[in-house]
């Protein structure tokens, strides 16, 4: 946890984090495990591996990271989850294709009721382009 969204994590919620976090991995590319919270003004972190340690991904691995947190947040029965757009960071991938496949996964979790007590669920976005292209993409689907 020392770059990207992850290391932001681990310097504001502290490295009791990082240290749960390894304690219950590896997990495999695609799956989603929780830890706690630790300074944060969360009860839970649910990290996403949607990328290897070789530091790429494809649309595959950001859709099951995604749904697989979902999944995880319908498990803790909590009502609201915040997701970075996964990959596009240290993993360089194209923020519109990691846009369109988050919402997709999103949508399609709500759709399904697997977690009635989800409520809410945000894209922290750490730049205007980003924003636009998760915008588009939102506003765009059918």
């Amino acid at each position: 946890m020392g770059a990207g969204v992850a290391g932001a994590l681990k310097r504001a919620g502290g490295s009791q984090i990082e240290r749960e976090a390894v304690a219950k991995g590896p997990i495999e590319i695609g799956e989603a495990v929780v830890t706690g919270g630790g300074a944060l003004p969360a009860k839970y972190v649910i990290h996403a591996a949607a990328m290897g340690q070789d530091l790429t991904t494809d649309r595959s691995k950001i859709s099951r990271a995604t749904r697989n947190a979902l999944i995880r947040a319908g498990e803790l029965g909590i009502s609201s989850i915040a997701f970075p757009a996964l990959g596009t960071g240290v993993g360089g991938f194209p923020v519109d294709i990691a846009a369109e496949v988050m919402i997709t996964e999103c949508v399609s979790f709500v759709e399904s009721g697997l977690a009635p007590l989800l409520k809410k669920i945000v894209f922290v976005l750490f730049s205007n382009d980003v924003l636009a292209a998760f915008e588009e993409k939102f506003h765009g689907r059918n």
